[in-house]
């Protein structure tokens, strides 16, 4: 089978999955010939290896399944950078680049780029390592419950160039944070859907773990407790951010209201103009 019979046969079948079926197809075959896209699409005549057949064949049939790409070819890039993952965390999404964007621009326009930053829920460490890269001044903590999160999310500090400048912690929520407060920003995007609502397979989510997608009865139920963290290590005037679903950020800036009263809050929103993240400032005293 030539490339190009392989990309037009893939294709077709992968569509179905989430219409992302020639994408999801020339992933795949990048990642089994180890070619990168311009190489072999120009010399899509090409006839495969057996080798390279049967491995692209596998990964076809995983993804038909529903697998994520990502976990499949072991990788994924976000924010101009390419992070490994695998099943013990959570695909990092283009929508949480806005979150990172914000962040960024926060922190730069109150004069703290060389601040305490944490990402609570790190998983890959895509968001920190992300804040850490385009504000080298930073300290960049993330925490995370998962051992095999905080594994991988150091080897992504390395891969990326910035694992001197990020620490990633094992323990719960803001736990680990408590000896290194105070802390000027905090990002957080934990687990946001209700219970009742998680995806079954063949849904690609299905497969991402559970730990970092429940977030209880009404999804919210990891920000009530991170919220109940927050004066502890949170400094008097930190900016804080949260991701979640358009349907639950309405509830969670008022769990954040009623916290926190006298913090200026705002919502973001992501690429599709749907409302994705609460951003709040802390007041001082």
């Amino acid at each position: 089978m030539t490339v190009a019979d392989a990309l037009r046969t893939a294709s077709a079948e992968l569509d179905a999955i989430g219409g992302t079926g020639r994408l999801d197809a020339t992933l795949l075959l990048e990642h089994v010939t180890g070619a990168t896209r311009a190489t072999f699409l120009s010399d899509d005549a090409r006839t495969l290896t057996p080798a390279e057949l049967e491995a692209f064949a596998d990964g076809v049939a995983r993804r038909r399944r529903g697998v994520p790409v990502a976990y499949i070819v072991g990788s994924v890039g976000f924010y101009g950078r390419t992070f490994a993952v695998d099943e013990s965390v959570l695909v990092p999404r283009p929508e949480t680049e806005h979150v990172v964007e914000a962040a960024i621009a926060d922190a730069r326009g109150r004069g703290k780029a060389g601040a305490r930053i944490a990402d609570i829920g790190t998983g890959s460490g895509a968001i920190a390592i992300s804040l850490a890269a385009e504000l080298p001044d930073a300290w960049v903590l993330g925490t995370d419950v998962s051992r095999d999160a905080i594994r991988l999310a150091r080897g992504n500090a390395a891969r990326n160039n910035v694992f001197q400048s990020c620490t990633f912690l094992h323990g719960d929520l803001a736990a680990p944070l408590v000896r290194f407060a105070p802390v000027d920003t905090i990002v957080a995007n934990l687990p946001y859907i209700p219970t009742a609502e998680l995806p079954h397979s063949p849904d690609p989510v299905s497969y991402e773990p559970v730990v970092a997608l429940d977030g209880g009865a009404d999804g919210l139920d990891l920000y009530r407790r991170l919220i109940a963290q927050l004066p502890v290590v949170a400094a008097a005037d930190a900016t804080i951010f949260f991701e979640a679903a358009p349907g639950t950020i309405e509830p969670l800036a008022s769990l954040v209201e009623a916290a926190f009263p006298r913090a200026h809050l705002e919502i973001g929103e992501d690429y599709a103009g749907l409302e994705r993240f609460v951003q709040f400032t802390l007041a001082p005293d």
